[in-house]
């Protein structure tokens, strides 16, 4: 199935431009998704706007952005008015500066989407700055309006194409909640049997390593109760696991592991 286009518009730098197309790198779609139903008529139960005084339903027409500046005090905003405060980079990507390839701590990193060239004229302005880039091993910073506001993107030369990643606002971003004190020293041998079982587990990587198991249970629950239209008795719950207050030495969980592996890999 061929990817969604959810954006067009044009890559600036300086004064080559490229007509380019943004796709989101990632999907939902085999996300499982319920409907809120009322129980006693199976009728789904419809959510909306209403009125926190007289409870009335408010339709969209009169629905409208506020900013509270006091209580029950607002500043009132249309939606043109949002729209105006980020027009130029609605449908340009104007790159203004680059930064070290790697420079960009992962926390920043948000959402991936591919970024593509439209047509054969803008193939080659759209390639020449991906060359660019590799060749001095950058990637580009610009604004752009996506989601409903503007967003500051990195640019990275990935293969044939380039990946754009929106990145978090500043304020988003919180500093450690604990401290590590790198002062702190390693047992010598503790180390060495933590890269031996570190190694030991190393494979290759696979999607397979990040499916999620809960999809698949419901997914299989749900089949059932189709062929059965029956209702499923509850699942069993996990007989929790009693603390013995012991503190586990790690030197010896690190020997059992490496034991348990050796064991498993000569069978």
């Amino acid at each position: 199935m061929a990817r969604q286009t959810f954006w067009k518009g044009y890559l600036k730098l300086s004064l080559v431009t490229a007509s380019v197309s943004l796709t989101p790198a990632t999907t939902e779609s085999n996300k499982l998704h319920f409907h809120v139903l009322n129980r006693q008529t199976k009728n789904r139960v419809e959510s909306r706007y209403v009125d926190s005084v007289t409870r009335k339903p408010v339709p969209d027409r009169d629905q409208v952005k506020g900013y509270p500046r006091g209580e029950d005090d607002y500043v009132i905003l249309e939606d043109e008015e949002i729209e105006e405060v980020g027009l130029e980079s609605t449908r340009t990507i104007d790159i203004d500066s680059f930064v070290p390839r790697g420079s960009i701590d992962w926390i920043w990193y948000d959402k991936p989407h591919f970024l593509a060239p439209e047509d054969k004229v803008g193939a080659e302005a759209f390639c020449v700055i991906r060359e660019a880039m590799k060749a001095n091993d950058v990637v580009g910073i610009a604004r752009l309006v996506l989601y409903r506001r503007e967003r500051a993107v990195l640019l990275e030369p990935q293969g044939k194409g380039i990946v754009l990643w929106t990145l978090r606002y500043g304020d988003e971003v919180r500093e450690p909640s604990v401290e590590i004190d790198d002062r702190a020293k390693v047992d010598s041998k503790l180390l060495t049997l933590m890269k031996r079982l570190v190694k030991e587990e190393t494979k290759a990587w696979s999607p397979t390593m990040v499916q999620d198991p809960i999809q698949r249970r419901l997914k299989s629950m749900i089949r059932g109760k189709q062929k059965s239209l029956k209702k499923a008795a509850p699942a069993k719950k996990p007989t929790p696991v009693k603390s013995t207050g012991n503190v586990i030495n790690i030197m010896d969980a690190l020997k059992k592991s490496l034991t348990a592996e050796g064991a498993r890999k000569s069978r």
